[in-house]
């Protein structure tokens, strides 16, 4: 439960889908999934911590939308979680794998930040020169990558064409790890920095993205 809640959920998948919950259309798929993923996790997660948590078990039970028993004590075990199958190429082992990634670009951050290159991690845009296997991996995210690092910029190169100044991964050894200031204007509503910040006459202080979220069909997600 420790880890799940502070490195599966906390460190990962929650930092992930703020970018969805705050900039998303309030009705888009893009969303409304992730809050239909945090709904079901909330159910397994009472009951998994009842035994050992029994007063905010118990307090969390009375919030849960819906009919059900009046306490979590005496609530059958939830069944609307789901593993992801082995078959899949997005499986355990592949989130795993970015797990992984993603701690290494945040080594990376965390040393421009103290050298003052940049003061958050969505002022980079990062290189992940890489071999071939991670290197499918990554490109399958295409320009959700990005959201998955928590930068404004991600590309994926071949490992063999890292500069010399790239930082080699001590987890992944056929990954090295490139990072430079993020190019554009910072917008104000998703703060992520783009080219093409105030492009739309309309929004002018807004991003590309943004204004599709906002006034436009709103964009579509389907990772992160």
């Amino acid at each position: 439960l420790m880890r799940f809640c502070s490195v599966e959920m906390g460190s990962f998948y929650l930092d992930i889908i703020k970018d969805r919950q705050y900039t998303a259309k309030a009705d888009s798929v893009a969303r409304r999934s992730c809050q239909t993923a945090l709904y079901h996790i909330a159910e397994a997660l009472v009951r998994w911590m009842a035994p050992i948590l029994s007063f905010t078990a118990d307090e969390v039970w009375g919030y849960l939308p819906g009919e059900r028993e009046k306490y979590v004590f005496t609530g059958e075990w939830y069944e609307g979680l789901f593993g992801l199958a082995d078959s899949e190429a997005m499986n355990d082992a592949f989130w795993d794998e970015l797990l992984k990634v993603r701690g290494e670009v945040n080594k990376v951050i965390e040393q421009a930040r103290a050298d003052k290159k940049v003061g958050g991690s969505l002022e980079a845009a990062v290189t992940l020169y890489a071999e071939p296997e991670l290197s499918a991996k990554l490109t399958a995210l295409g320009d959700e990558l990005r959201f998955v690092l928590l930068t404004s910029g991600a590309t994926v190169a071949d490992y063999n064409d890292a500069p010399a100044d790239a930082q080699q991964s001590e987890v992944l050894k056929g990954l090295k790890v490139a990072l430079s200031k993020a190019e554009g204007e910072k917008c104000p509503r998703c703060w992520h920095y783009t080219q093409d910040v105030g492009k739309v006459a309309e929004h002018a202080e807004i991003c590309g993205r943004c204004v599709s979220n906002v006034a436009g069909d709103g964009e579509k997600r389907k990772f992160a």
